[in-house]
């Protein structure tokens, strides 16, 4: 999967606060994560983030 610093990756499921999207700060073996909603921040294995992406958004234009 493509995924750049700077995406947004809309997820599967919401997180608590009701937002789905998330904004890409590092990509390697394992990815940071933050809420577009309340800029809460987390990291996931690649493995994980990667089966629970629905939809990458680039430049205001969905790739996948």
């Amino acid at each position: 999967m493509n995924i750049q610093v700077g995406d947004i990756v809309e997820m599967r499921k919401e997180h608590p606060c009701g937002s789905k999207t998330w904004s890409v700060l590092r990509v390697g073996m394992d990815f940071k994560l933050k809420c577009t909603g309340c800029d809460h921040v987390v990291m996931l294995p690649r493995v994980k983030a990667e089966k629970n992406i629905k939809k990458i958004i680039r430049n205001g234009v969905v790739v996948l």
